[in-house]
């Protein structure tokens, strides 16, 4: 007997949304698959939003991003900010599950693959120092790196920093999001060669409003990247 095959009869790899018993590692199961609400078919170009309607390769826009002004060119999601995804984000985010990083990573890459560039730079939203020191790894980072690991791609972990620790989005409207992250983020003093027309991929784990992916991207043009997309692993769909 192999040693992979005594490891996997000793540890069988378990579904990443609720711990039963799969055939491959760093996977869902059939019903947390189902029910993880990847993102398929007609898209918003901008924020990976899905839209009623037939992918036919036309590039469509919803309403929120014909409302606000995005700095960035292109987004794509992986899923919907609910239910299992909602569980995998917040056992990423807070639940120390770094064994979700690599299949994330894959998905992200599946989601943001019409988007991307050659020479394409992969960064992370940061983290204030302090949060980063209470939760030990920014959890973007991680997906940072994992997708620039499925694509090939330049990762920059540091390439952005976060000037001053912004209290939470959350329960703030779109005016207060956007007025909260002005100037927060900035590029770090030493990678401003790296950005220098060059096109910037930024990851994070959730969009809401934009406004975090909004301000990273503002940094990112300032200093000189010749055009910014994003992806994220999850939307956070609109209600009503």
């Amino acid at each position: 007997m192999g040693l992979q095959r005594a490891l996997r009869l000793i540890y069988p790899p378990l579904c990443l949304g609720c711990g039963t018993r799969v055939e491959e590692a760093h996977a869902l199961c059939p019903t947390c698959w189902r029910d993880a609400g990847f993102i398929s078919g007609l898209v918003c170009d901008s924020c990976g939003m899905p839209l009623p309607g037939v992918d036919d390769g036309t590039p469509a826009i919803c309403d929120d991003c014909l409302r606000i002004a995005r700095p960035w060119q292109r987004g794509r999601a992986a899923m919907l900010y609910d239910g299992v995804a909602r569980r995998l984000v917040l056992g990423l985010k807070h639940g120390d599950r770094l064994d979700l990083a690599r299949a994330g990573g894959r998905w992200l890459a599946r989601a943001a693959s019409p988007i991307l560039l050659p020479r394409m730079l992969v960064a992370p939203v940061p983290l204030h120092w302090t949060r980063l020191l209470a939760r030990r790894y920014n959890q973007s980072a991680v997906l940072a790196l994992a997708l620039a690991r499925e694509t090939g791609l330049e990762c920059c972990p540091d390439l952005l920093v976060r000037r001053r620790r912004t209290p939470t989005q959350e329960g703030r409207d779109l005016e207060s999001r956007f007025r909260n992250l002005d100037t927060a983020l900035a590029l770090h003093p030493r990678r401003r060669a790296q950005v220098a027309d060059r096109p910037i991929l930024l990851v994070d784990d959730v969009m809401t409003s934009g406004a975090t992916l909004a301000a990273a991207a503002e940094a990112c043009l300032v200093d000189g990247a010749s055009t910014v997309h994003v992806a994220v692993l999850a939307r956070v769909a609109k209600q009503g």
